[in-house]
């Protein structure tokens, strides 16, 4: 059976701040991160798809956490092709005269494999903690040959980091043998697999499909929303899985860890301090430990 780390995604959502989850004394971004590190061994930074961070920043993670503590790293938006607004790349590579937003075709190549040496720069403090680099492709990435190039490119520029690859148009998963050369393809190129658990139904739905394609395998919880592609942030992952849930996700994680030397689960249900109640409860269920 493989090690399972179990956590969820960001520390410092502002619904979790709010929530009462973190003791008073807790009033620094690092004396949360330290606090947060106490009751789980992982967390997924997803800050820096908003904005590649400072390496001072990353630097801080991990002065704030133990030895043995994980962070799943989102990629910076505009690497994943999803329309990024100017104000959030490095001042020195913000095209002039462009305002709005914009999307890697929009910029010179020079400029993207510089954005590409920026977020690198910006993790490697971070080596010590880093588990995998989450490469969220956009729900409008729908299956086909330049889909595959643009993934295998993305993976590829993302080593030497352990990339983990989740896709979100169902096109991936039509099927057995489209599901399987997914997986295939992901596998060839050593990428992690990320399975989700999430609404069904919409266009942006993928299957709960569990498959090791790299080591760690990772699994994200979406929860079960009825408004996933209309409703607000907050709507679409206000979700309290239930005790049932969980607990045939504890069996299904367990035997996943069969196959796979670590698993990665990180609960994203980030409304007012779910996710954390939700992680607790399973990792209770899966029988492991959560803090580092």
């Amino acid at each position: 059976m493989g090690v399972i780390r179990l956590g969820t995604a960001s520390w410092a959502d502002r619904q979790l701040l709010a929530s009462g989850w973190y003791p008073r004394e807790a009033r620094t971004p690092a004396q949360r991160l330290t606090y947060y590190a106490r009751q789980f061994d992982i967390v997924e930074a997803d800050t820096s798809y908003y904005a590649i961070p400072a390496p001072e920043t990353t630097a801080g993670w991990v002065a704030a956490t133990p030895a043995g503590f994980t962070f799943d790293v989102k990629a910076f938006s505009l690497l994943t092709g999803h329309p990024t607004p100017v104000r959030a790349l490095p001042p020195d590579l913000r095209p002039e005269g462009v305002t709005g937003t914009v999307r890697r075709s929009d910029l010179p190549g020079a400029t993207v494999d510089a954005v590409w040496r920026r977020f690198h720069a910006a993790l490697e403090p971070l080596r010590p903690r880093l588990g995998t680099v989450l490469l969220q492709f956009p729900p409008w990435l729908a299956h086909g040959e330049a889909a595959i190039r643009r993934i295998e490119d993305t993976i590829a520029r993302c080593r030497p980091l352990r990339p983990a690859v989740e896709l979100r148009h169902g096109s991936w998963f039509e099927g057995s043998r489209r599901s399987l050369e997914t997986l295939l393809m992901l596998q060839r190129a050593e990428a992690s697999f990320v399975a989700v658990d999430m609404p069904q139904g919409f266009p942006s739905s993928v299957p709960p499909v569990l498959a090791v394609t790299a080591s760690p395998a990772v699994v994200r919880f979406h929860g079960h929303s009825k408004v996933w592609e209309r409703g607000s942030k907050e709507d679409k992952f206000r979700y309290a899985y239930s005790e049932r849930e969980l607990a045939d996700w504890a069996e299904r994680l367990r035997m996943l860890s069969n196959d796979a030397d670590e698993v990665h689960v990180l609960m994203n249900t980030c409304c007012a301090g779910q996710a954390q109640r939700d992680g607790a409860r399973l990792a209770e269920l899966v029988g492991v430990r959560m803090a580092a």
